[in-house]
């Protein structure tokens, strides 16, 4: 029997500038309700400090607030910058925040993806990468070791570290690395034996991340390093949709908001080549159109999503966990009903929920001839009997 899917929600979150902060973040609330609701697995929220789209800068707290109005569904910090935390002070933190969501926490990591952020905190970019894994190292020695802890770098220090509470969950929250273009995550997930979380916006973006390499390099590093072999469960991937009715109308949805999204990405975020490909000048909907048959994203139907989930799993050989990226490419009400859409039609198909329910249906159909003919034949036999036995007229009852 094959494993079933998992499916979420990764919000960095992508606001345009010009709406309400506030009322943006309780958008990004409401969403998570909604999934909770619909039945989504995980829901993951960035780590973000400049540019003015990305706004959560603290996705402990929200996740804090998230975990207050939401029932069953887990929640992921996707990603924790690393580099701009004290390691001792972050496990803490986590700490706590997995006793408030009682177990609902997973932590994920990264070195931190916009350059502005890392500029404006004196933060080299040459040394993130090796920041996060000294950091990364340093979070699983805490979670992990029975006797203190002492780590010195170039950028922290740990001196007899120690945590005062022990997690929530056993041994400690399920970690995971983001990787994006570079080959780091990926080798740190393996070497730590840490769950991967594949942010390239591209399934077919080139480089260690593409869904294509990414797995084999974990692979590697773990025999390398002596893990025990990874398991593909544990691998959760990124892909960007919007689901309606009808392909027409997800184009139309989209119109709203994908064009200031792919500006971003060509201008302010800085890193990822978003904008290519999307030449002005065009209207609005020549733009979704172009974005959608780049082939960066899906924007179309369920059974679109299910072809294109399928394609994906294909290609990288399994993973445990579908992600689809939160944007703001159609207004709320059309982005909650991509998100009913999927849950309707996607997830219980790739759960496998549907085949047992139309099994039954069709071996109940196929059975009516030699079991509803015999059902039938006892509740005559009930009334001619009765008839019998009362003396009434059993035409007449068969009749009524």
């Amino acid at each position: 029997m094959t494993r079933p899917l998992n499916f979420g929600a990764f919000y960095a979150p992508f606001h345009p500038v010009g709406q309400d902060p506030t009322l943006a973040l309780e958008y990004d609330l409401e969403r998570v309700e909604a999934l909770d609701r619909f039945g989504f697995d995980e829901a993951w929220f960035g780590e973000h400090h400049s540019g003015g789209f990305e706004i959560i800068s603290c996705p402990e707290i929200f996740i804090a607030a998230a975990a207050q109005r939401t029932r069953t569904i887990k929640l992921g910090t996707g990603v924790i910058s690393l580099p701009y935390h004290h390691p001792w002070l972050l496990a803490d933190r986590l700490v706590m925040l997995d006793h408030l969501t009682r177990g609902r926490l997973i932590i994920g990591t990264g070195p931190g993806a916009l350059p502005t952020d890392a500029y404006i905190l004196g933060i080299d970019p040459v040394n993130q990468r090796r920041m996060h894994e000294e950091s990364l190292e340093a979070i699983m020695a805490l979670f992990t070791s029975e006797e203190p802890v002492t780590r010195q770098t170039d950028w922290f220090t740990m001196r007899e570290a120690r945590l005062q509470v022990r997690p929530y969950q056993w041994p400690h929250p399920e970690i995971a690395v983001a990787a994006m273009v570079s080959p780091s995550g990926p080798r740190l997930a393996g070497r730590y034996g840490a769950s991967l979380l594949s942010l390239s916006l591209s399934a077919a973006a080139e480089g260690f991340a593409a869904i294509g390499n990414a797995w084999g390099v974990v692979e590697d590093q773990a025999a390398r390093s002596g893990q025990p072999a990874p398991d593909r469960s544990t691998w959760r991937v990124l892909g960007q949709m919007h689901l309606a009715e009808t392909r027409e109308q997800a184009v139309e949805d989209c119109t709203y908001g994908l064009e200031e999204f792919a500006g971003y990405f060509g201008g302010g975020a800085g890193f990822v080549p978003l904008g290519d490909g999307v030449d002005a000048p065009l209207s609005r909907r020549d733009r979704v159109e172009q974005y959608a048959e780049s082939g960066r994203a899906l924007i179309g139907t369920p059974d679109d999503a299910i072809a294109y989930i399928d394609s994906l799993l294909e290609q990288s050989g399994g993973f445990g966990t579908f992600l689809m990226l939160g944007h703001d490419w159609a207004s709320p009400e059309r982005t909650i009903n991509s998100y009913r859409l999927f849950a309707r039609h996607v997830i219980p198909h790739f759960k496998g929920r549907l085949a047992s329910t139309q099994g039954s249906h069709e071996w109940a159909v196929g059975k009516r001839e030699e079991i509803f003919g015999r059902a039938g034949q006892a509740v005559v036999d009930a009334i001619k009997s009765h008839a019998k036995e009362t003396g009434t007229d059993s035409r007449t009852k068969e009749s009524a």
